[in-house]
């Protein structure tokens, strides 16, 4: 398929500034691809949808306070930094994300915090924004961990204008959060609540964890036409044994295994045996799913709703089959639906 399949008008008002008030009362969709049918519920209706030995596969990566805010040496000039990836613990280096990008060069020196309590030093340009830094700090790693956290904030994604609150430390994080590593939250998570999960528990309902810690390559906008052309940032996962052990006893039981959010699939999809079983893994995956993918893990999921032309509606589409997903997409544009990070959900079952 070409990306300009993938385009559709998105009314900006539609974009979820804030979430829902609370977790499992935001909006859900669900799409039956065996009837076509699309239905209208509330999230923790969900529950209806899934019984005794199912499973529901979940991403716990956790999200770190990733944008920071310091001042170039001289000219005192506001620069934002994102952290993207610790590279060395020992030397403090770290990939980040530098704006306005063209200001920064190599040997340039970055000031954070009150009377300048951080000190970092560009060593090394990456990408047209992307630099290396090393961080000047003499106390010990826990110290200098703390000192980096305390100076960075919530890592909204750019759509939302408004500043980060108090609230979302908390909301832009799952509740099974607890593997520390990504940028961005696992979307489709934050609709569960500690109640709904226990509700699904007491129906027995299992829950199987990996990790796959989110970068901003996952919204990295397609720039080709051609997708064979496209190439995906690689992100680290990793598929515990036990993991892999509840999911193929549920494919073998033929019961519903629910990939929650693309990034669980893609995890998923990353690791596969030749039997359609989930491996133990622990590597890195670059993996780029568009239609046509015949996928082998999992047989429903939840996820958000999309921008237009991005991989994740690209998956979506796979998973769900193109037509029925688009006309999804036109009814939650009618419906009203709020769309990506804070926004409401979709079950395709």
């Amino acid at each position: 398929m070409k990306l300009s399949a993938f385009k559709f008008n998105l009314p900006k008002e539609l974009l979820a500034e804030h979430p829902a008030k609370n977790r499992d009362e935001s909006r859900l969709m669900v799409i039956d691809r065996k009837t076509g049918k699309i239905i209208h519920k509330k999230f923790k209706d969900i529950i209806n949808y899934f019984d005794d030995g199912d499973v529901m596969l979940m991403n716990d990566t956790k999200v770190f306070p990733a944008r920071m805010y310091g001042n170039k040496e001289k000219t005192g000039a506001k620069i934002e930094v994102f952290l993207l990836r610790e590279l060395n613990a020992e030397s403090r280096l770290w990939d980040v994300l530098v704006d306005p990008a063209r200001k920064i060069r190599i040997g340039n020196k970055l000031y954070f915090g009150d009377n300048d309590a951080l000190v970092a030093e560009v060593i090394d340009n990456t990408t047209s924004r992307g630099r290396t830094l090393r961080f000047l700090y003499d106390g010990n790693y826990e110290e200098f961990r703390k000192c980096l956290y305390d100076m960075g904030e919530t890592p909204l994604p750019k759509y939302i204008k408004r500043k980060v609150e108090e609230s979302d430390i908390d909301r832009y994080q799952t509740v099974f959060a607890s593997n520390e590593g990504a940028v961005a939250a696992p979307t489709a998570g934050l609709h569960f609540s500690r109640e709904l999960m226990k509700r699904l528990e007491i129906k027995g309902v299992n829950f199987a964890m990996l990790t796959l810690h989110v970068g901003l390559g996952t919204f990295r906008m397609v720039e080709v036409e051609d997708l064979t052309k496209h190439k995906m940032d690689s992100e680290e996962v990793i598929i515990p044994e036990s993991t892999a052990q509840i999911v193929n006893r549920a494919i073998d039981a033929k019961k519903r295994i629910c990939a929650v959010g693309t990034t669980t699939m893609r995890a998923a999809e990353s690791s596969v045996a030749v039997s359609g079983h989930l491996n133990q893994y622990k590597g890195w995956t670059n993996k780029f799913i568009f239609p046509p993918y015949d996928f082998s893990v999992a047989n429903c999921m939840i996820t958000n709703f999309h921008m237009p032309e991005s991989t994740l509606l690209m998956m979506v589409c796979a998973f769900g089959g193109y037509d029925l997903v688009m006309k999804g997409y036109k009814e939650a544009i009618k419906e009203k639906y709020k769309f990506y990070s804070y926004g409401d959900a979709m079950l395709i079952i």
